[in-house]
């Protein structure tokens, strides 16, 4: 069993911010697979069961905000038995430019507040699988003001074509694994 959580905040207010790249990667590949989230207040999260191609997938959106979403996560592991090396979180990256994304294996939270928050409720050695979409570059003001702002209807349009490229390398990774989509996506 894989658990793909997507990071993002849940307020409408929030819905096509930057911050939310996470959230658009999974509710792109709901609306495209045919599924449905559900929200589950034991979790703090909207969450989805999906069978694929004979594996059992948990998709899950924490309802906690960005800086506590491993509060929404954790549960979930525990409640399914998933170990940090079947999970892979997809969240915005502000390093990247807007449609590009990138897999990585671990890593340091790089200054992303949900990333902070995921590695210390699962441990120092980061162990855990991303996928980093990219909405950048950042122009000169704060982080926080930035990863808040909606994209615009042009940013919108490439973005569209990175959440279709992102359905596509997510199906390459659970298909194939990690070291497949790097090399082919990233």
């Amino acid at each position: 069993m894989k658990l793909i959580a997507g990071l993002g905040n849940p307020d409408d207010k929030y819905k096509f911010t930057r911050h939310n790249a996470g959230f658009m990667v999974l509710d792109y590949l709901s609306y495209r697979w045919g599924f449905e989230f559900k929200y589950e207040a034991r979790f703090k999260a909207q969450v989805a069961k999906v069978n694929r191609n004979s594996e059992s997938i948990i998709f899950v959106k924490p309802y906690t905000y960005m800086n506590l979403s491993a509060e929404a996560l954790l549960p979930v592991m525990q409640f399914y038995k998933i170990p940090k090396e079947n999970l892979l979180i997809v969240y915005d990256d502000i390093d990247l430019h807007l449609g590009q994304m990138r897999f990585r294996a671990k890593g340091s939270a790089g200054g992303h507040n949900g990333i902070k928050s995921i590695i210390k409720v699962l441990g120092s050695d980061n162990q855990f699988d991303r996928l980093k979409i990219g909405i950048g570059p950042q122009p000169a003001i704060p982080s926080e003001a930035f990863v808040l702002q909606n994209f615009s209807d042009e940013q919108l349009d490439l973005l569209k074509d990175t959440l279709k490229r992102a359905e596509c390398a997510i199906e390459e990774y659970l298909q194939s694994g990690l070291q497949a989509a790097q090399n082919k996506f990233n």
